[in-house]
């Protein structure tokens, strides 16, 4: 930790503690030095010129990360979209000595281009064409969410802070083989699985992108297409590494992030306080006791499977809350949608009278719009 009365514009730390930092990488052979916090282009030019390493701040080191996660075409052109807004924001006077300007005296001809401009229009050009791909994903999950919404089934989806277990609640839920290790960002691309609720039927829940705190614009920008599949869940559970020292301060990032993607309260929630494994006796009373004070809170372990039942039963009663009834007549025409709504599960009474049916429905807004298709 260092604490800086001011940051130094050019070299970002001041004279001595420069000499000081220097000389502790050499003794310890430090190749990769990595600063918790932004670093500006030329910051990052002169500390690595002085020190003699590779230097990455906050950003940077959350896309080489991003980078390595990446594994579908979608999550590769995300990651390298938002590498190219960082780099472009990076480019210094560096390449000097292959300039295209020259002076003269008006009549011999413009200035030319300077490398530096070169390499922002190589950018700007490969940005657009990364753009032009990922409209095209934009259109194919919207396709995909109209898709679904014919299907009769709401849509629950997992967030949280990366690492916080989402994958493994995923996978304990779903019975998936959804990559879920120890690492930050393990998924990158939504994973979607049916889920049988007993009573309520079943849904489908979908796995996300992990948050951090100070998330990337670049990457919020990028990865807006994944997060949209949130926008459309019929209700959000918030997954919570309840043994990190910092769970408030990460639940905290994680509702900043969701009202700026423009998910609102209305949409219902449930926290799950994971990883209750991990604490003691004592602190696992405590917060079984706090739970209990909050309808909205399901303790649980996404590794022993602790809390299952209680997450599912309250997911049940989410998706009831959100249900609402409805009387619809339908003419004898309408048999294929009148089978749709048998296939859903949500009718609750039928009768059957001269030109049709009355059928009385239970349902989510979701599986309104998805028979409003049929």
């Amino acid at each position: 930790m260092v604490r800086l009365p001011k940051a130094q514009a050019g070299r970002l730390f001041g004279k001595g503690k420069l000499e000081e930092l220097k000389a502790r990488f050499e003794a310890l052979e430090i190749d990769l030095v990595l600063v918790d916090g932004p670093v500006t282009p030329v910051q990052q030019r002169n500390l690595e010129t002085g020190w003699g390493v590779k230097l990455l701040d906050r950003t940077g080191l959350i896309l080489e990360i991003f980078a390595d996660r990446a594994r579908t075409r979608e999550g590769v052109l995300q990651v390298e979209l938002a590498a190219l807004g960082y780099q472009r924001s990076r480019l210094v006077r560096a390449w000097t000595h292959l300039e295209r300007q020259r002076g003269g005296f008006g009549f011999v001809g413009g200035p030319g281009e300077t490398q530096l401009e070169a390499d922002r229009r190589a950018i700007d050009d490969q940005v657009v064409r990364l753009r032009r791909q990922l409209s095209k994903v934009v259109r194919t999950r919207a396709l995909h969410r109209a898709a679904r919404a014919r299907v009769p089934f709401p849509v629950v989806a997992l967030v949280g802070y990366t690492n916080a277990g989402k994958s493994t609640l995923f996978n304990r839920m779903t019975g998936a083989g959804v990559l879920a290790r120890d690492m930050l960002f393990a998924t990158l691309d939504p994973t979607m699985r049916a889920v049988d609720l007993g009573p309520a039927g079943r849904v489908i829940l979908s796995d996300t992108v992990g948050f951090i705190s100070d998330l990337p614009p670049q990457l919020v920008a990028a990865f807006r297409a994944t997060l949209e599949e949130v926008l459309e869940a019929d209700v959000i559970v918030h997954v919570r590494d309840i043994a990190h020292p910092e769970t408030a301060a990460q639940a905290a990032d994680v509702e900043d992030i969701l009202v700026s993607l423009g998910v609102t309260e209305e949409t219902p929630r449930i926290e799950v306080w994971n990883k209750i494994d991990l604490l003691d006796d004592e602190a696992r009373a405590t917060c079984q006791a706090q739970a209990l004070r909050r309808d909205d809170v399901v303790p649980a372990s996404a590794v022993t499977g602790a809390g299952m039942d209680d997450l599912r039963a309250a997911l049940a009663v989410r998706l009831g809350g959100v249900r609402r009834a409805d009387r619809l007549d339908l003419p004898f025409a309408r048999g294929r949608a009148r089978a749709w709504l048998h296939e859903a599960g949500v009718v609750t009474a039928e009768a059957e009278h001269d030109g049709g049916w009355t059928i009385d429905v239970l349902w989510t807004a979701a599986q309104e719009r998805g028979f409003r298709g049929v």
